[in-house]
């Protein structure tokens, strides 16, 4: 499978090795309904919703109701099997988060989120005017758009004020962090295009380069030792670590006597 529906939730953390934090994105992919098959794609739909479309009628019959997403998602790849796509779900089955891992590499899309109409420097990252030297109101402004005569318009593509956001965008190369099947959850390292409860597409691109899987956790809590501090540990275990006797009682002490004797010595020296 190469791709679910989901919809975005909060940003939190995930501790890797060491306790290292990593932000990851949680987003929640309740089971994905086939709604219909195609050569090497799928027709799969999420959600509910009470209203029926005309459009949708046919899938209101395989699913029993109405999904509230419907988007048709590649299935197989080139480099897929035949044994592979004789394994392919049919229509009415539902398709969950196993079919992601740890480690795989996904590529998210969605809808960022709708800024109005923003200026240059919002938008485009312009720096703005200077500050000084008899400017005036113009500390935002982009400046020159063109020349004047040659060509005598402005070229086609120039970065200028207008509406920002709320356009589709996909983000590439993401690790899938932890998925938890009880709670329908994939957590992606990183952010993620779109506000909460935005409607996005969860596609598997392979594994991420160099990965490992996680440790097992530790019985104390802590992350596990290597081989360095394991080596420390055995070390100072199969030490004979001797104790020392601090009872008075048992400690011989010189008389008095003598003790006076070696400081007049001392003293005529």
């Amino acid at each position: 499978m190469s791709g679910l529906l989901g919809l975005k939730q909060n940003m939190t953390t995930r501790f890797g090795k060491f306790n290292f934090k990593i932000p990851v994105t949680a987003i929640e992919v309740d089971p994905n309904v086939v709604l219909a098959t195609k050569d090497d794609k799928l027709v799969i739909g999420m959600g509910k919703r009470n209203q029926v479309k005309k459009t949708d009628n046919a899938y209101v019959k395989v699913a029993g109701y109405t999904p509230r997403f419907i988007k048709e998602v590649k299935w197989l790849t080139q480099s897929q099997n035949e044994e592979q796509k004789n394994n392919q779900p049919k229509v009415g089955d539902k398709i969950t988060v196993s079919i992601f891992e740890s480690g795989d590499e996904v590529k998210v899309t969605g809808t960022t989120k709708g800024r109005g109409f923003a200026g240059v420097i919002k938008r485009h990252g312009f720096h703005g005017g200077p500050k000084t030297h008899g400017q005036s109101d113009r500390h935002r402004a982009p400046g020159s758009i063109g020349s004047g005569t040659t060509p005598g318009r402005v070229w086609k593509g120039k970065k200028m004020a207008g509406h920002m956001g709320a356009s589709k965008y996909t983000a590439t190369g993401l690790e899938v962090v932890e998925v938890n099947q009880d709670k329908h959850l994939i957590y992606v390292k990183g952010a993620i295009p779109g506000a909460k409860n935005g409607f996005l597409i969860i596609e598997k691109t392979g594994k991420v380069k160099g990965y490992t899987p996680p440790p097992p956790p530790h019985p104390n809590g802590d992350h596990p030792l290597d081989e360095k501090e394991e080596k420390q540990i055995e070390k100072a275990a199969t030490a004979q670590i001797t104790e020392v006797k601090t009872d008075d009682a048992e400690i011989d002490k010189e008389p008095v006597s003598l003790v006076v004797a070696k400081g007049e010595e001392n003293a005529g020296k």
